[in-house]
């Protein structure tokens, strides 16, 4: 067995509103082992996010966070914001999903790559800008030492992204959240982004918790899913069980409508219809149900909340009350 890094054991995160309780996250669990590559996966407003800022204490205090994180066996919700500080960056990093607003723009990328060398390596600035210069080239970033002079908004999004994956490991983390780390890019440096995240992940034997809409990055670099949908989850396996073995029809429904490669010109996607449902009026029952082509309406799908249960294969889990009946058989691709 892996060394196991991070638990995350029915997690829930509420936040007030003038509309009413947000119920963002709803019942989250899953595990991250060293070395390995879990990806959640869902639409925008699926909780994914919230999810890993919960882990990472960046919720703030409005935040009802309830359930387990436990971090290397230390239980993190409820922790201390000194607790948090001590752990971020140095153990466990975020590379956000927008660079250009994540990094702050009056600021040096060098000065702020060093700052978590200066925080939690004790690092003097002269240290710790040498060891910046040296952490942007080991990204790909050419002339280094003077591009860390240089100010965000002098940098390609490709450069901002490489800047700020060097920001996340300058500490040597344990574990990476990687936060739609290729979205606005475009194909040819979201190839070379994702290969350095396993380059990086190889070289520091870390974790990589890959938070992404995009099924075919999921395809190339997980190991095991964690697909999420109105703030619960749906289905969660290993790779092939979700592609191949896939048992809820939101996940059918997400590979469905991408294209195929080795599919005819002429074929049309399929998408899923309507819209994702709003955490303030989530429907009763299933959350799915008003978008499922499989749904007993009336009946059990919205009435009652399916809860994850174990398919045949072990690992592999569905949160549908017909997972058998719409499970694509084995070996068989979307």
């Amino acid at each position: 067995m892996s060394e196991l890094l991070l638990s995350v054991k029915d997690l829930h995160v509420a936040f007030d509103s003038e509309e009413g309780l947000v119920r963002a996250v709803n019942g989250v669990s899953f595990d991250v082992s060293r070395g390995e590559v879990v990806a959640i996966v869902g639409e925008s407003g699926s909780g994914k996010s919230v999810s890993s800022l919960a882990v990472m204490g960046l919720l703030g205090a409005t935040a009802k966070v309830t359930g387990s994180i436990q971090w290397n066996g230390t239980e993190l919700v409820g922790a201390s914001a000194e607790q948090f500080r001590k752990i971020r960056a140095a153990e466990i990093s975020m590379i956000f999903q927008d660079p250009l607003s994540a990094l702050n723009p009056v600021l040096r990328v060098g000065d702020q790559v060093g700052e978590a060398l200066r925080i939690h390596q004790g690092l003097s600035k002269r240290a710790a800008g040498s060891r910046a210069v040296a952490l942007l080239a080991s990204v790909g970033i050419p002339q280094a030492d003077r591009r860390a002079r240089s100010y965000p908004h002098e940098f390609s999004g490709g450069m901002r992204q490489r800047a700020m994956i060097a920001m996340a490991i300058a500490c040597d983390p344990q574990l990476l959240f990687a936060d739609e780390p290729t979205t606005a890019l475009d194909v040819t440096v979201q190839a070379q982004v994702l290969e350095l995240l396993m380059e990086i992940k190889e070289r520091l034997n870390s974790a990589i918790v890959l938070i992404t809409h995009d099924l075919g990055v999921v395809a190339g670099m997980a190991d095991r899913v964690l697909v999420m949908y109105a703030g619960r989850p749906a289905e969660t396996g290993t790779v092939n069980d979700v592609f191949y073995r896939r048992a809820h029809p939101y996940t059918q429904g997400l590979l469905a409508s991408l294209p195929r490669v080795d599919g005819d010109v002429d074929d049309e996607l399929t998408p899923i219809t309507g819209a994702p449902p709003s955490m303030i009026r989530v429907p009763t029952g299933c959350a799915f149900h008003p978008r499922c082509p499989h749904a007993r309406v009336p009946g059990i799908c919205n009435t009652e909340v399916p809860q994850l249960r174990e398919m045949s294969h072990p690992g592999h889990a569905s949160a549908c009350f017909f997972a058998e009946e719409v499970a694509a058989p084995a070996g068989v691709p979307s």
